[in-house]
């Protein structure tokens, strides 16, 4: 593991943003042309734009744990840390299936990136306008019971230190509203490629990427909100800890 250069750093950022530009095009190439089987193609192009931006700062990771099958036809939710920007790209390379992101409603102001985003399927959440926010949560409810996968970070922001913060409990909320099964995730050591407030990030980083057992959220009604988000919390912190097998 070593610090990108300052050549090394620029050269990062102007590939990463390119890449991302392409891959914005591709995006709606695919949402405007093959709109029959757009999602599959849209899950394609996640991976490559995620395997791309990865290659660029020689991120290595192993999968441990129990990778999501999704052979029932629940509804599923995938609950990770969140400590650095790479968690998505690698999360994208690393779970199964139409995985879609949970996004602050900031990153769809970004010029032809929240466009992308949205054509993407992606959903957009308002943390700040709280009846807003209930109804892009009925919208995520919608996505769910359409086969979309739902990425979300129950911190609802990074990480500064790589530390679990404080859960919000929306998504729980709409774990149970929709009987999810929530699938606890972690990536160990993330906060060592690019920690938030740094600039330059760390190349040649190994990290783990560790699935938890599923958590079924039937039988939780909204009441339990709490206890359902101290059973997830807990299990996340269990497979922050290398010593902890997730099998």
């Amino acid at each position: 593991m070593k610090k990108a250069n300052v050549l090394q750093w620029v050269w990062i950022n102007v590939a990463s943003v390119a890449v991302t530009f392409k891959y914005c095009m591709v995006a709606f190439y695919v949402t405007s042309v093959h709109r029959d089987d757009a999602r599959a193609r849209i899950d394609d192009t996640c991976r490559r734009w995620s395997a791309a931006l990865l290659r660029l700062i020689d991120l290595r990771w192993s999968l441990l744990g129990e990778i999501p099958q999704y052979t029932d036809q629940r509804r599923y939710i995938v609950m990770c840390n969140h400590a650095s920007h790479y968690d998505i790209p690698l999360s994208f390379m690393a779970v199964p299936g139409s995985m879609r992101m949970l996004a602050k409603k900031e990153l769809s102001h970004i010029p032809i990136f929240g466009q992308a985003m949205r054509a993407a399927e992606f959903i957009f959440i308002d943390r700040h306008n709280r009846e807003r926010a209930k109804k892009d949560l009925h919208n995520a409810k919608a996505k769910m019971e359409s086969g979309i996968v739902l990425w979300v970070s129950p911190e609802g922001t990074r990480s500064k230190d790589g530390r679990l913060l404080p859960f919000k409990k929306g998504c729980f909320h709409l774990a149970i509203d929709t009987q999810a099964v929530i699938i606890p995730m972690v990536i160990r050591d993330i906060i060592k490629v690019l920690p938030k407030g740094e600039t330059r990030p760390n190349l040649g980083v190994h990290v783990d990427v560790v699935f938890g057992k599923p958590i079924d959220t039937i039988g939780y009604s909204l009441d339990q909100r709490q206890q359902l988000s101290d059973k997830v919390e807990t299990a996340m912190r269990q497979l922050m800890q290398p010593e902890r097998s997730a099998a």
